[in-house]
């Protein structure tokens, strides 16, 4: 059978709202009744029931957290800062995989909302018409986390994507490089767009025109990236560096080079994107762009709590640092 609040209120001879004052940590509580009402918990093995404090509460102090892949090790950093923040704040995370699929995302955005969630992270791809819509129309706020809505009306953390794009082309640049590739995200994000606007801003700086053959897309994966090198090392010019959007494709790269008998960074140089630990377990290790993954994570659970608070925000746009960090990829 399972105990239930009247149980131990019996038990313990006080009222079911003095048993539940004492699970909620009401300090209105005399210390000798609070000793016994612990006691008398832990001898039935009584659980509050989250469900039923949800419903008296109006609050499931529960929140819903939607990420493409798990697996990924950039989003699993990204978790992690959500984790701990929700726990220094005790909630409670329901974390879903989207595989970056539109209708799967507004699928899971609307089980959340069924499941009572007091506020939704989201980090995707694309934000389409439908996303926002579905974000305003939410009964409880909604924060993106590593990823952009162009409408700018739902608030975010992110980095500036295309100045780190512009200033990692540019590190490129000031090697002596002249015919750098760009090996973007296959989707059309305004954080793909950004990059690629960073890129080729570096590139017009120097007055260097951008080639769309040196241009190759691929979807984050370890594969796309050796499927890019593949297709730049049999090009009559071949590129002498190439910036990649994010580590795990420029893993790819390298050892697509390698595997071909090029060596990194003595014949082509290599720039990544997110400074994942995948970035110091290659050899050569991978100069990258810093980004703050498991802070971008903490400081979007922070703003949700702000909101699913009603405490005051400032601005609902968040711009953290990046910063290059240099490494043996590259010259």
């Amino acid at each position: 059978m399972t105990v239930t609040i009247y149980d131990v209120a019996r038990e313990a001879n006080v009222s079911m709202a003095t048993v539940s004052r004492v699970v909620n940590g009401n300090p209105n509580v005399k210390p000798v009744t609070r000793k016994k009402v612990l006691a008398t918990i832990q001898e039935l093995g009584y659980r509050p029931n989250a469900v039923a404090r949800g419903l008296a509460s109006k609050k499931t102090t529960t929140v819903g957290a939607i990420i493409p892949d798990i697996s990924s090790i950039f989003f699993a950093e990204l978790a992690r800062g959500i984790e701990d923040i929700a726990t220094m704040y005790k909630y409670n995370i329901i974390l879903s995989n989207s595989d970056q699929n539109k209708d799967k995302e507004l699928h899971l955005i609307n089980a959340m909302l069924e499941k009572q969630v007091d506020g939704i992270l989201f980090m995707g791809g694309d934000i389409s018409e439908e996303h926002v819509d579905q974000f305003q129309s939410s009964s409880v706020p909604v924060v993106l986390a590593a990823t952009y809505d162009e409408t700018n009306k739902i608030p975010s953390v992110n980095i500036d994507y295309e100045a780190a794009a512009f200033e990692a082309t540019s590190y490129l640049l000031e090697k002596g490089n002249s015919r750098i590739a760009f090996i973007s995200g296959v989707d059309d994000t305004l954080i793909n767009k950004q990059k690629y606007n960073g890129y080729a801003r570096a590139l017009e700086e120097k007055s260097i025109p951008v080639d769309e053959g040196n241009i190759l897309k691929g979807d984050y994966s370890y594969d796309s990236g050796l499927e890019a090198a593949e297709q730049l090392l049999t090009k009559d010019e071949q590129p002498s560096a190439v910036f990649v959007a994010s580590d795990e494709m420029a893993l790819g790269v390298i050892h697509g080079a390698q595997d071909k008998g090029y060596r990194v960074p003595e014949d082509m140089e290599v720039f990544g994107f997110d400074n994942t630990r995948l970035a110091t377990m290659v050899r050569p290790t991978l100069s990258t762009i810093v980004q703050p993954m498991y802070d971008i994570g903490a400081v979007a659970m922070r703003l949700l709590t702000k909101y699913m608070n009603e405490e005051e925000v400032e601005g609902n746009k968040v711009v953290l640092p990046h910063r290059i960090v240099e490494r043996n990829s590259t010259k």
